[in-house]
């Protein structure tokens, strides 16, 4: 995400005058004061008390809406009658488009054609004027610039904006008026930093003891590396699982802030934030967007890295604009990031009574009995090595206990290998058929991020040369704004360079995985 123009104040306001700034705010003509709900059935399994800031029963179901709103009810009347505009494909497109409808406004709202329709439809309902422009953030916010110069309009930056910070910093107000016990630190999701500046801002004012923990998605990190390195830093590409936290650049004033008064940075994987939308879940019977929950995640981070005992954290759910598709996808992967589930990969020999024998030593497992989740065996030819490998799932009965149960495979013989955290195998090996083929030599296998949209197949296949061959691809859909696929290509040594050159137009994010073991094992010729 590039920087938006930005309104931030040419002298930098003291804290002193950001605790004014929060104390005055307008949010509250169209936010409520949401809950600070225990999470009783996690706090007990951590031995911590854990409390949920609910953001999530917002009237757009997410915090975006007090920055948008306080910021637009500071405008002039000729502002106002002017109109608004924003680029967005997600909360804050909603909390500008209800901001607007409440004072009365035009509000403009540009998104990218990728966006998906409920979103659109959700502005939309609200009274904004939807333009659709682009496949990308980037294409929308250009868009949404050119247009601001056009008609006159009034941008409102998602984050950094002291009436933007100032109007998320009333959770953090929220927060110690209603907590006034003990309270050792607060975790807030980042991804511009307009939200963990302004929590940070009023909390460190008023009771500085207290930490501010910030989370970010660890292909998302761009506020900790620019910390680490001590000026702003902009990411290349950042992951798209969290959407609302996909920022590669954050803003200068957020920065400012985010550099003096966040105690700590705590990354967390999409795994961890699936099984945190389901503690959410086991707590309140509600369901949060991957960036809602990933506060939660890093609490249970923290508890696991620091052993703490006794302690009072609160965890802000940011909130819960979630595509129903992607349930199916966030159940799967909870069970690994609470290890829950061990996924391996188990050589057999190919020879009569082997797969019986794996599966008894699987039932004297130590821990007792445990049901198998995926079985997954094809035979192979006795004259090519006499060896099969099977694709295993488990569900476990402690948290790392995935590398000891290959161990204990490796003992009775069997060669074993964890694959529960290898992301090709969780995402793809697991659910494909097929196996080896003779006929695929000199393959390359890459993983892509497709956008969900017409045409993205197409692009991919109208820039290849004629000579190079597609010899594997699987997709399934997550329910996301984008596609997870996998390519085995048959690429001549000759055409190194031209497809270094292919993927680099392309401009869809890949890695490769020739190298996998996973593959080797179950895909590769």
């Amino acid at each position: 995400m590039p920087a938006a123009p930005s309104a931030a104040s040419a002298t930098p306001l003291s804290h002193t005058d950001y605790l004014k700034q929060v104390l005055t705010a307008r949010v509250y003509d169209v936010a409520i004061e949401s809950d600070l709900t225990p999470a009783k059935v996690l706090s007990r399994r951590l031995h911590n008390k854990v409390l949920l800031k609910r953001e999530d029963q917002q009237p757009v179901f997410s915090f975006k809406l007090r920055g948008a709103y306080n910021k637009m009810a500071h405008l002039t009347p000729e502002q106002l009658k002017a109109g608004v505009i924003c680029a967005s494909a997600g909360n804050h497109a909603q909390g500008v488009a209800l901001a607007a409808h409440k004072l009365g406004a035009r509000a403009v709202i540009v998104m990218p054609v990728t966006t998906p329709q409920v979103k659109v439809d959700a502005v939309r309902a609200l009274g904004g004027e939807v333009v659709l422009v682009g496949d990308s953030y980037s294409d929308a916010y250009e868009h949404s610039v050119k247009l601001q110069a056009e008609q006159g309009l009034t941008f409102v930056h998602p984050f950094d904006d002291p009436l933007v910070i100032a109007g998320q910093g009333t959770i953090g107000m929220e927060i110690l008026r209603q907590h006034q016990g003990p309270l050792d630190a607060v975790f807030v999701a980042i991804g511009g930093g307009g939200l963990i500046s302004g929590v940070a801002g009023y909390i460190k004012a008023v009771r500085p003891e207290v930490r501010i923990i910030g989370v970010q998605m660890s292909d998302s990190d761009a506020m900790a590396q620019s910390v680490a390195s001590g000026q702003r830093v902009a990411l290349p590409d950042v992951g798209l699982f969290a959407d609302g936290t996909a920022v590669k650049q954050v803003g200068a004033e957020t920065f400012r802030i985010a550099r003096t008064l966040v105690d700590e940075f705590i990354r967390v994987d999409i795994d961890a934030v699936c099984a945190a939308i389901r503690d959410v879940f086991i707590d309140t019977r509600s369901i949060v967007e991957p960036s809602g929950a990933m506060a939660v995640a890093a609490v249970k981070q923290y508890v696991a890295t620091h052993k703490s005992k006794g302690e009072t954290y609160a965890a802000i759910l940011s909130g819960a604009n979630m595509n129903f598709d992607r349930l199916r996808f966030v159940a799967d992967r909870a069970e690994v990031g609470e290890e829950r589930e061990a996924l391996l990969a188990v050589t057999i020999p190919e020879e009569r009574g082997s797969f019986r024998r794996l599966c008894e030593l699987i039932g004297q497992l130590p821990g007792g009995p445990r049901n198998v989740t995926e079985f997954s065996y094809r035979i192979t030819n006795a004259a090519q090595g006499g060896k099969a490998h099977v694709f295993v799932g488990l569900t476990t009965v402690a948290k790392g206990e995935s590398p000891k149960i290959a161990s204990t495979l490796q003992r009775a013989g069997f060669d074993a290998l964890d694959l529960t955290h290898d992301e090709l195998a969780k995402e793809h090996v697991r659910y494909m058929i097929g196996g080896r083929s003779p006929l695929a030599r000199d393959e390359r296998l890459l993983r892509f991020l497709f956008p969900e949209r017409p045409g993205a197949l197409f692009k991919f296949l109208s820039g290849m040369k004629p000579s190079w061959n597609i010899s594997l691809f699987h997709y399934r859909h997550q329910g996301a704004d984008y596609g997870q696929i996998l390519v085995g290509l048959q690429v001549p040594a000759a055409d190194n360079a031209a497809f270094t050159r292919f993927l680099a137009e392309l401009g869809y994010p890949w890695v490769e995985e020739t190298a996998n073991p996973a593959y080797r094992l179950f895909l590769q010729a």
